[in-house]
């Protein structure tokens, strides 16, 4: 199926409040609309996870980012801009998004896509997706479409038939904490 039609049947998908198993940057993840509550408890849901451990969301430009935190400190931009591999900025002050998304301290993990899948379908959608891990909570993570469980694949909504056949291992992105100030704490190198 082609990468036009996998991004409009996704999108669809997202606007209906369902979640997705799709390509991302890194890893195979689960998605769903950033700002609808109920379609973010369904992937707790799905992951069997506590809705204490936040999740990350994707957008397709630092632009799109400053849409969801109060303040865009100006290092993001250069942390983005020179990032050789796949970089998750956590950022204090979320805002405009699913209250159950959110850290309990308010912050919130962006990471800009170039996939392109994942980051066609931020433009075709135009807020953030959730992105995380296609586990069950405590499971590993899955390297490629091939290693994702079963109970995920029957619990999504929508599965998309791209890249599925790659056998490439994939790696979680890089994590860093960045203050309003400019202060980086490196979460994950």
């Amino acid at each position: 199926m082609s990468l036009s039609r996998e991004i409009r049947n996704a999108r669809e998908v997202l606007i209906g409040g369902g979640v997705i198993l799709y390509p991302t940057d890194t890893i195979w993840g689960l998605g769903c609309d950033a700002t609808n509550p109920e379609a973010v408890r369904r992937i707790y849901e799905i992951k069997h996870r506590a809705e204490s451990k936040a999740m990350l969301v994707l957008v397709d430009s630092l632009q799109k980012a400053a849409a969801y935190v109060q303040e865009l400190p100006e290092l993001a931009w250069d942390l983005t801009e020179f990032s050789d591999k796949p970089l998750t900025v956590i950022y204090d002050g979320a805002r405009n998004l699913a209250d159950n998304l959110v850290a309990p301290d308010g912050s919130i993990g962006i990471r800009v896509t170039r996939e392109a899948f994942s980051q066609g379908l931020c433009q075709a959608f135009h807020k953030a997706i959730v992105s995380t891990s296609a586990n069950i909570a405590g499971e590993p993570s899955p390297a490629c479409f091939a290693e994702v469980s079963e109970e995920i694949r029957k619990a999504v909504d929508y599965i998309v038939d791209y890249r599925q056949d790659e056998k490439d291992k994939a790696v979680p992105s890089s994590i860093v904490k960045l203050g309003i100030d400019g202060q980086i704490r490196i979460i994950r190198p």
